[in-house]
């Protein structure tokens, strides 16, 4: 008889497992691809904007200080799946930027946040990509 509670408990498991595990994963619209950005921004060491298909914005939050980030004309938007690959959690991105005097610096990404219109015009003119 304790089999059938048993492999009860274990279903609603599974199931509370599942819909927990599709609340964590972003809306479609949350994710870009890596290829599609075309402009970016960097106001300090730990933050980046990326333009993606010239009207939406993402904010990149760094795990770490990305050293002179925030002064390069030029940074690499790295998809973990692949050159110009989709980008939907922070797993999936990595920036690297050219430090002076460190060479090529590999920045993980610890927060991914798609701006609003209302956001997006709200960014101070340094933080615009």
């Amino acid at each position: 008889m304790k089999t059938p509670v048993l492999a009860a408990a274990l279903v609603l498991t599974l199931a509370a497992a599942s819909a927990a595990s599709a609340a964590d994963k972003p809306a479609k619209d949350e994710c870009f691809w890596a290829r599609n950005v075309t402009s970016f921004a960097a106001p300090d060491d730990h933050t980046v904007y990326v333009k993606v298909n010239q009207h939406d914005v993402f904010r990149l939050d760094l795990l770490i200080s990305c050293p002179d980030v925030d002064w390069n004309q030029r940074v690499a938007l790295q998809s973990s799946h692949g050159a110009g690959g989709s980008i939907c959690s922070p797993l999936d991105a990595e920036i690297i930027s050219h430090a002076q005097g460190i060479g090529h610096q590999r920045c993980p990404v610890k927060a991914i946040h798609k701006l609003t219109p209302d956001e997006i015009a709200a960014l101070p003119k340094k933080a615009k990509p």
